[in-house]
């Protein structure tokens, strides 16, 4: 359910933005979704479809590109994607540190159509 607050927002600055640049409409919009952000695109997109209407995002492609979370294995000083059930580093077993990749959460492109 907190996605309908965050769609709310993407569109509201993607909104903003192409008012900026006198767009006609809102064509796509690319968003950066890290797998351990908290949020579920299906959700976004489920909102966007909704509260877009009568809005510069009617109609628009919502984008999304998925990052894979990593960890850090500092003995080898490498990021790599955790097994389930395990913090081993592939290289070495030794046990690596969460990191902040994945918790990525961001509009990264809007694309606008103009008169």
């Amino acid at each position: 359910m907190h996605e309908f607050p965050i769609t709310e927002q993407i569109i509201k600055i993607a909104s903003e933005k192409a008012k900026e640049n006198n767009a006609r409409s809102i064509t796509r919009i690319t968003l950066v979704v890290g797998e351990q952000s908290g949020f579920i695109g299906e959700s976004i997109q489920m909102y966007f479809d909704i509260i877009s209407k009568d809005t510069l995002c009617e109609g628009a492609v919502l984008e999304m590109e998925n990052i894979k979370a990593k960890w850090y294995c500092p003995d080898c000083n490498i990021h790599y994607a955790r097994q389930p059930f395990s913090f081993a580093c592939p290289d070495c077993g030794n046990d690596g540190m969460p990191t902040n990749i994945g918790k990525e959460f961001y509009v990264k492109d809007i694309e606008i159509e103009t008169e």
